[in-house]
């Protein structure tokens, strides 16, 4: 029976369940019923080799449940970056990686015939010729080996552009890389560069460091690439209540046109067409299992700017239910605040109003209004606000019902004695 590996060939089934550990979190063993208990067993000793103190465990009545916790401003560098480090490889391919970087580190172009017989002279070592062929082409294309044309041979030479030449040439770079090893866009890429480097990111703290990117940055290139070269893609989406022991899972074709962050909770999403609903969707990446480039999208440059258009509506990632032509809703809020005491709230909703206008409507009351097409995005905002709303108009009905449950949930909470606040409000 083969023994347990901290190694992984599959990232994708990786990231499955450090993503319902970590967004999810308080799962039981009987939660994961897709693959088998002894899966879950070795992906839960993974993360634990992982994340060390950050595996928590609570006892329910339902088991041991197992949740991550971080708190994300006091670490230096993402944990979760490790699990990158911790693909696979046969032992043909790591011998042959030390042999190859062996010969060739005196600097010279050796051409592939002149490779495999160093091969055999120096090291005993019997390779077939493609497979050589192929592992040059590989790092060739990772920028560890350089390639150039004498005639008609290839010759291959390790590139002389390392992390601690780059270190040497320019100084601090090394504090730019630090910094940037924990930024979204870099991230995965500056931390490696400091282990190549034998560096550690001793220099910077992130208050507020969305860790879990790290899961979603094995999908976002290809959505990225996509996007650049106007096409479409066949994205892999969980539903929102799916997880690594539930099977629902939906495979779309879209049209990416940007990836969007909210600013109120870190989560990022792909902005993209759908030919199917025939509008524009917003989809979370941490619900995407993979995504994989189709064919060409004639129309995309009328899509994006459409797409920009309907960008000019949107309050938050929600395009709400509209079809095709559009569906705004408008809303009006108004508030009242100490303009003497409190100026700071009136910067601050001039500064989050967004697509909003903000209008004084007598002394002390001011009104944002608002042409969106999802309201409900505005109301989870606008409850930041709780004390200074005066009134709630426009919106749906249902939004409005909402708000005023909330309100009078809060109240029972805060101020209704001994009464339960989760009684339902008629």
């Amino acid at each position: 029976m083969a023994g347990f590996s901290e190694l992984i060939k599959n990232f994708s089934k990786t990231r499955d369940y450090l993503r319902d550990f970590f967004i999810y979190g308080f799962k039981v063993r009987g939660d994961f019923s897709r693959k088998s208990s002894r899966t879950y067993d070795d992906e839960k000793r993974r993360a634990e080799s992982w994340l060390g103190d950050n595996i928590h465990y609570d006892s329910s009545v339902r088991g041991k449940q197992i949740s991550i916790s971080v708190d994300s401003g006091h670490i230096s560098e993402n944990p979760l970056y490790n699990a990158y480090w911790s693909k696979s490889f046969t032992d043909n391919d790591i011998r042959l990686h030390f042999l190859l970087c062996d010969i060739m580190a005196d600097g010279a172009s050796y051409s592939l015939g002149t490779l495999c017989t160093e091969l055999v002279d120096r090291y005993g070592a019997v390779f077939d010729e493609q497979t050589v062929r192929n592992k040059l082409k590989e790092y060739a294309e990772e920028g560890i080996v350089c390639t150039e044309r004498i005639g008609r041979s290839s010759f291959f030479r390790l590139t002389p552009d390392t992390a601690e030449s780059f270190f040497e040439e320019y100084k601090g770079l090394d504090d730019a890389v630090r910094f940037f090893s924990e930024a979204p866009e870099f991230g995965v890429v500056g931390s490696s560069i400091l282990r190549f480097a034998g560096l550690e990111n001793d220099s910077f703290l992130i208050k507020h460091n969305y860790i879990v990117h790290a899961l979603e940055d094995s999908i976002l290139p290809e959505m990225i690439t996509a996007a650049e070269r106007k096409r479409y893609i066949v994205i892999s989406v969980n539903s929102a209540k799916g997880t690594a022991g539930a099977a629902e899972e939906n495979s779309l074709h879209v049209v990416p046109m940007k990836i969007l962050v909210s600013l109120q909770t870190g989560r990022r999403y792909l902005a993209a067409y759908s030919p199917q609903h025939r509008r524009f969707r917003s989809y979370r990446l941490d619900f995407i299992r993979r995504a994989e480039e189709a064919g060409e999208c004639p129309e995309y440059d009328e899509l994006m700017a459409d797409f920009e258009r309907c960008c000019k509506n949107c309050f938050g990632v929600s395009f709400g239910d509209r079809k095709e032509n559009g569906n705004v809703q408008p809303l009006r809020l108004s508030f009242i605040v100490d303009e003497k005491n409190e100026p700071y709230i009136i910067d601050r909703l001039n500064r989050e109003k967004r697509c909003g206008i903000l209008e004084r409507t007598g002394e002390g009351l001011y009104t944002l209004t608002l042409d969106v097409f999802d309201p409900n995005e505005v109301m989870h905002w606008a409850k930041t606000f709780i004390g200074r709303i005066v009134s709630v108009e426009g919106g749906s009905e249902s939004i409005r019902r909402r708000f005023d449950k909330d309100m009078h949930r809060m109240y029972k909470m805060y101020c209704g004695g001994k009464e339960s606040a989760d009684e339902s409000v008629q």
